[in-house]
Protein backbone atom coordinates (compact mmCIF):
# COMPACT_ATOMS: atom_id res chain seq x y z
CA UNK A 1 0.00 0.00 0.00
CA UNK A 2 1.42 3.39 -0.64
CA UNK A 3 0.79 6.56 0.55
CA UNK A 4 1.52 10.39 -0.83
CA UNK A 5 3.71 12.35 0.39
CA UNK A 6 3.52 16.42 -0.57
CA UNK A 7 6.99 18.28 -0.56
CA UNK A 8 6.97 21.89 -0.27
CA UNK A 9 9.57 24.22 -2.17
CA UNK A 10 10.56 25.76 1.68
CA UNK A 11 11.69 22.09 1.73
CA UNK A 12 14.29 21.73 -0.04
CA UNK A 13 16.10 24.01 1.97
CA UNK A 14 15.60 21.57 5.24
CA UNK A 15 17.33 18.03 6.12
CA UNK A 16 20.41 16.90 7.46
CA UNK A 17 21.51 16.55 3.55
CA UNK A 18 21.16 19.94 2.70
CA UNK A 19 24.71 21.39 1.23
CA UNK A 20 25.81 24.87 2.49
CA UNK A 21 29.12 25.88 0.94
CA UNK A 22 30.62 29.07 -0.98
CA UNK A 23 27.93 28.86 -3.70
CA UNK A 24 25.12 27.25 -1.98
CA UNK A 25 23.95 29.67 0.77
CA UNK A 26 22.09 28.42 3.43
CA UNK A 27 17.94 29.13 2.34
CA UNK A 28 16.45 27.59 5.50
CA UNK A 29 14.32 29.30 8.46
CA UNK A 30 16.90 29.59 11.22
CA UNK A 31 14.62 30.29 13.82
CA UNK A 32 13.43 26.88 12.69
CA UNK A 33 16.63 25.07 13.40
CA UNK A 34 16.78 27.35 16.89
CA UNK A 35 13.59 25.59 18.04
CA UNK A 36 15.49 21.97 17.43
CA UNK A 37 18.42 22.85 18.78
CA UNK A 38 19.79 20.64 22.37
CA UNK A 39 23.62 20.82 24.10
CA UNK A 40 26.40 19.08 21.84
CA UNK A 41 27.23 17.81 25.20
CA UNK A 42 25.45 18.19 28.84
CA UNK A 43 28.89 20.35 30.46
CA UNK A 44 29.30 22.67 27.55
CA UNK A 45 25.35 23.40 27.10
CA UNK A 46 26.02 26.75 25.34
CA UNK A 47 27.58 24.79 22.19
CA UNK A 48 24.10 23.60 20.73
CA UNK A 49 23.42 21.29 17.51
CA UNK A 50 20.11 19.85 16.16
CA UNK A 51 18.46 17.57 18.67
CA UNK A 52 18.94 14.69 16.44
CA UNK A 53 22.61 15.06 15.86
CA UNK A 54 23.05 16.20 19.79
CA UNK A 55 21.63 12.60 20.06
CA UNK A 56 23.94 10.84 17.91
CA UNK A 57 27.04 12.48 18.79
CA UNK A 58 26.12 11.64 22.65
CA UNK A 59 25.80 7.81 21.49
CA UNK A 60 29.19 8.04 19.46
CA UNK A 61 30.86 9.45 22.88
CA UNK A 62 29.37 7.14 25.20
CA UNK A 63 30.55 3.74 22.85
CA UNK A 64 33.76 5.24 23.06
CA UNK A 65 33.96 6.04 26.37
CA UNK A 66 35.66 9.26 25.74
CA UNK A 67 34.36 11.26 28.88
CA UNK A 68 35.83 14.75 28.86
CA UNK A 69 38.62 13.72 26.71
CA UNK A 70 36.96 15.45 23.67
CA UNK A 71 35.36 18.83 23.95
CA UNK A 72 32.70 20.55 21.50
CA UNK A 73 34.33 23.86 20.55
CA UNK A 74 30.95 25.39 18.56
CA UNK A 75 27.99 24.37 17.12
CA UNK A 76 25.14 26.27 16.37
CA UNK A 77 26.17 29.85 14.91
CA UNK A 78 23.21 32.39 14.28
CA UNK A 79 24.51 34.30 10.92
CA UNK A 80 25.21 37.38 12.91
CA UNK A 81 27.58 35.32 15.33
CA UNK A 82 29.06 34.29 12.13
CA UNK A 83 29.39 37.72 10.21
CA UNK A 84 31.41 38.54 13.75
CA UNK A 85 33.80 35.71 13.39
CA UNK A 86 34.52 36.50 10.28
CA UNK A 87 35.30 40.02 10.32
CA UNK A 88 37.43 39.59 13.21
CA UNK A 89 39.16 37.13 11.55
CA UNK A 90 40.03 39.30 8.27
CA UNK A 91 41.32 41.73 11.11
CA UNK A 92 43.33 39.55 12.90
CA UNK A 93 44.48 36.95 10.68
CA UNK A 94 44.00 38.36 7.10
CA UNK A 95 41.58 37.63 4.05
CA UNK A 96 43.74 34.49 3.23
CA UNK A 97 43.98 32.81 6.25
CA UNK A 98 39.83 33.83 6.63
CA UNK A 99 39.17 32.88 3.19
CA UNK A 100 40.53 29.39 3.81
CA UNK A 101 39.04 28.42 6.92
CA UNK A 102 35.77 30.69 8.04
CA UNK A 103 32.54 30.36 5.73
CA UNK A 104 31.35 33.39 4.77
CA UNK A 105 27.98 34.71 6.50
CA UNK A 106 25.25 32.96 5.16
CA UNK A 107 27.23 30.16 3.68
CA UNK A 108 28.17 28.56 7.03
CA UNK A 109 27.34 24.35 7.79
CA UNK A 110 27.35 25.81 11.73
CA UNK A 111 24.19 28.24 10.80
CA UNK A 112 22.31 24.53 9.87
CA UNK A 113 22.85 23.17 13.28
CA UNK A 114 23.94 19.84 11.70
CA UNK A 115 27.98 21.11 12.32
CA UNK A 116 30.16 20.91 15.34
CA UNK A 117 34.03 21.89 16.03
CA UNK A 118 35.54 19.27 18.20
CA UNK A 119 39.29 19.35 19.98
CA UNK A 120 41.34 17.29 22.11
CA UNK A 121 41.29 18.52 25.66
CA UNK A 122 43.56 20.94 26.67
CA UNK A 123 43.88 24.44 28.34
CA UNK A 124 44.85 26.28 25.22
CA UNK A 125 42.21 25.37 22.44
CA UNK A 126 42.21 27.42 19.62
CA UNK A 127 38.40 28.75 18.51
CA UNK A 128 38.95 28.87 14.63
CA UNK A 129 41.81 25.48 14.20
CA UNK A 130 41.17 23.41 17.49
CA UNK A 131 43.39 20.14 17.71
CA UNK A 132 42.17 17.28 16.69
CA UNK A 133 44.76 14.80 15.29
CA UNK A 134 44.66 11.51 13.50
CA UNK A 135 45.88 9.59 16.30
CA UNK A 136 44.56 8.43 19.94
CA UNK A 137 40.88 8.86 21.04
CA UNK A 138 40.10 11.55 17.86
CA UNK A 139 41.12 8.99 15.62
CA UNK A 140 38.92 6.77 17.52
CA UNK A 141 36.37 9.34 17.17
CA UNK A 142 36.58 9.37 13.30
CA UNK A 143 36.63 5.92 12.34
CA UNK A 144 33.27 5.61 14.00
CA UNK A 145 32.04 8.78 13.31
CA UNK A 146 30.11 7.35 10.10
CA UNK A 147 28.46 4.96 12.29
CA UNK A 148 26.53 7.65 14.01
CA UNK A 149 26.14 9.54 10.38
CA UNK A 150 28.98 12.09 11.30
CA UNK A 151 31.55 12.78 8.80
CA UNK A 152 34.55 14.48 8.07
CA UNK A 153 33.71 17.38 6.47
CA UNK A 154 36.52 19.49 4.94
CA UNK A 155 39.07 16.64 3.72
CA UNK A 156 42.47 17.11 3.00
CA UNK A 157 43.33 16.95 -0.94
CA UNK A 158 39.12 17.95 -1.65
CA UNK A 159 39.50 21.81 -1.04
CA UNK A 160 38.81 22.81 -4.64
CA UNK A 161 35.56 21.18 -4.08
CA UNK A 162 34.70 22.27 -0.97
CA UNK A 163 36.29 25.86 -1.10
CA UNK A 164 37.41 25.64 2.50
CA UNK A 165 40.80 24.20 3.61
CA UNK A 166 41.28 20.99 5.58
CA UNK A 167 39.85 20.74 8.93
CA UNK A 168 40.18 17.79 11.08
CA UNK A 169 38.19 18.90 13.84
CA UNK A 170 35.09 19.93 11.42
CA UNK A 171 32.39 16.77 11.94
CA UNK A 172 28.91 17.09 10.13
CA UNK A 173 26.00 15.39 10.87
CA UNK A 174 24.63 13.45 7.59
CA UNK A 175 23.08 11.04 9.00
CA UNK A 176 23.16 7.08 8.53
CA UNK A 177 23.39 5.36 5.87
CA UNK A 178 24.32 8.82 3.97
CA UNK A 179 27.78 8.95 6.07
CA UNK A 180 28.96 5.43 5.09
CA UNK A 181 28.01 5.84 1.79
CA UNK A 182 29.95 9.07 1.56
CA UNK A 183 33.27 7.47 3.46
CA UNK A 184 33.01 4.22 1.50
CA UNK A 185 33.15 6.06 -1.69
CA UNK A 186 35.78 8.56 -0.92
CA UNK A 187 33.41 11.32 -1.48
CA UNK A 188 32.71 15.12 -0.18
CA UNK A 189 29.37 16.37 0.77
CA UNK A 190 29.56 17.97 -2.88
CA UNK A 191 29.95 15.00 -4.40
CA UNK A 192 27.70 12.73 -2.78
CA UNK A 193 24.77 15.13 -3.96
CA UNK A 194 26.01 15.02 -7.35
CA UNK A 195 26.25 11.12 -7.16
CA UNK A 196 22.76 10.65 -5.96
CA UNK A 197 21.10 11.96 -8.72
CA UNK A 198 22.34 9.12 -10.84
CA UNK A 199 19.76 7.03 -9.03
CA UNK A 200 16.33 8.83 -9.53
CA UNK A 201 12.88 7.86 -7.25
CA UNK A 202 11.31 6.27 -10.60
CA UNK A 203 14.37 4.44 -11.77
CA UNK A 204 17.32 2.33 -9.38
CA UNK A 205 17.86 3.31 -6.66
CA UNK A 206 21.37 2.89 -4.94
CA UNK A 207 21.22 -0.41 -2.36
CA UNK A 208 22.64 0.09 0.92
CA UNK A 209 23.39 -3.52 2.64
CA UNK A 210 24.40 -3.55 6.05
CA UNK A 211 23.97 -6.30 8.91
CA UNK A 212 21.02 -8.01 6.88
CA UNK A 213 19.33 -4.58 6.66
CA UNK A 214 18.48 -2.96 2.90
CA UNK A 215 18.38 0.79 2.72
CA UNK A 216 17.18 2.42 -0.69
CA UNK A 217 18.29 5.78 -1.37
CA UNK A 218 17.25 7.82 -4.24
CA UNK A 219 16.75 11.54 -5.61
CA UNK A 220 13.93 13.44 -7.10
CA UNK A 221 14.23 16.90 -8.72
CA UNK A 222 11.81 19.34 -6.88
CA UNK A 223 8.89 20.20 -9.36
CA UNK A 224 8.36 23.27 -11.36
CA UNK A 225 5.00 23.88 -10.03
CA UNK A 226 4.47 24.57 -5.81
CA UNK A 227 4.70 20.78 -4.59
CA UNK A 228 6.51 17.63 -5.52
CA UNK A 229 4.48 14.84 -4.88
CA UNK A 230 6.32 11.34 -3.69
CA UNK A 231 4.51 7.97 -3.74
CA UNK A 232 6.19 5.97 -0.53
CA UNK A 233 5.22 2.74 0.50
CA UNK A 234 3.10 2.91 3.93
CA UNK A 235 4.16 0.13 5.71
CA UNK A 236 8.21 1.11 5.56
CA UNK A 237 10.15 3.47 8.05
CA UNK A 238 11.53 6.47 5.10
CA UNK A 239 13.32 9.99 5.27
CA UNK A 240 13.13 12.72 3.58
CA UNK A 241 15.89 15.31 3.19
CA UNK A 242 15.84 18.52 0.73
CA UNK A 243 19.60 18.82 -0.33
CA UNK A 244 19.14 23.00 -0.35
CA UNK A 245 19.40 23.09 -4.35
CA UNK A 246 17.07 21.50 -6.84
CA UNK A 247 15.22 18.57 -5.10
CA UNK A 248 15.18 15.68 -2.22
CA UNK A 249 17.13 12.55 -1.22
CA UNK A 250 14.69 9.98 -0.04
CA UNK A 251 15.86 7.18 2.36
CA UNK A 252 13.41 3.47 2.48
CA UNK A 253 14.79 1.09 5.36
CA UNK A 254 13.46 -2.03 3.71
Amino acid sequence: MMKSVILEEKDIYSGCLILVNKSQPFRGDEKAVMQKLAPAQVNYPDVLLEAKASYMLSQLMRELGVKDAIVPVSGFRPVQEQRAIFEGSLKENGEAFTLKYVALPGHSEHQTGLAIDLAEKSDDIDFIRPHFPYEGICQSFRKLSSKYGFIERYQAGKEAITGIGHEPWHFRYVGYPHAELINRHGLTLEEYIDFIQDYPYEGKHLRFEDGGRSIDVSYIKASAASETLVEVQDQIPYHISGNNRDGFIITEWR
